[in-house]
């Protein structure tokens, strides 16, 4: 495989987005052995600081696995990599290769959301759950303006998940909202529905406020099981 040379800036970044680009859409299959440090510094026509900086951001990403005085062995991302693999394909533009990535992130989607409404309504305190009412007000106000509904959408369920008091549900929310998590924008009709429904969401922010835990989760399972419902072309 041969690779055009690189300009000079930011030439690591370049090394490693090339080649995470490579590895995950499968031009380098799981186990195979990467070129060589001399001979991958040789096609990108860099020094191998930078090819040695870009395959330790690889490893990191659980995409290959770098033997000390050995080959450098492609990993099955699906098997090794997590949500950081998205991250780093979202600044750059790019897309996982699945084809059912926009409905699979929803569907993670909902059932975080779902289950951090019910530790919400059941840990969260008295400001905690004010803060949710006070969210849900304002996402109401920017109705219908779809933007600023979303935006308010986000800062809503923001407060919710602080208030599930669950970290890995806070960190796997802010993988979700950051950039398009690799899947593109959503298509617009998938989320219309969901994001014009004042009342399920004024219902699911007063299910919390009152510690109706089963209720909470109930209203969040189906407002958001709106969008993965709706047929979507492929990602």
């Amino acid at each position: 495989m041969t690779f055009e040379p690189l300009s000079r800036q930011s030439v690591s970044d370049q090394v490693f987005g090339r080649l995470r680009d490579a590895i995950v859409s499968g031009r380098y299959p799981a186990g195979d052995a990467l070129p060589s440090e001399r001979d991958l510094a040789a096609a990108f026509d860099v020094n191998r600081h930078a090819i040695r900086e870009a395959l330790r951001r690889l490893q990191q990403l659980g995409l290959v696995r770098v033997s000390q005085g050995g080959a450098t062995r492609v990993l099955d991302w699906r098997a090794t990599a997590g949500l950081d693999l998205a991250m780093a394909l979202s600044t750059s533009g790019d897309v996982l290769p699945v084809e059912t990535l926009i409905r699979d992130v929803l569907e993670m989607r909902a059932c975080i959301g779902a289950d951090a409404a019910r530790l919400c309504a059941t840990r969260a305190d008295d400001a905690a759950r004010r803060a949710v009412v006070d969210a849900v007000e304002a996402y109401a106000a920017a109705s219908p303006d779809l933007e600023r509904m979303h935006a308010a959408d986000l800062a809503l369920w923001r407060r919710i998940v602080e208030g599930s008091g669950n970290i890995a549900y806070l960190l796997s929310f802010n993988s979700l909202t950051a950039g398009t998590l690799a899947v593109g924008h959503v298509p617009p009709q998938r989320r219309t529905a969901e994001l014009l429904d004042v009342t399920a969401h004024r219902n699911l922010a007063a299910l919390i406020s009152a510690g109706d835990a089963a209720g909470a989760e109930r209203e969040a399972r189906a407002l958001l099981a709106v969008p993965t419902q709706i047929d979507a072309p492929r990602a």
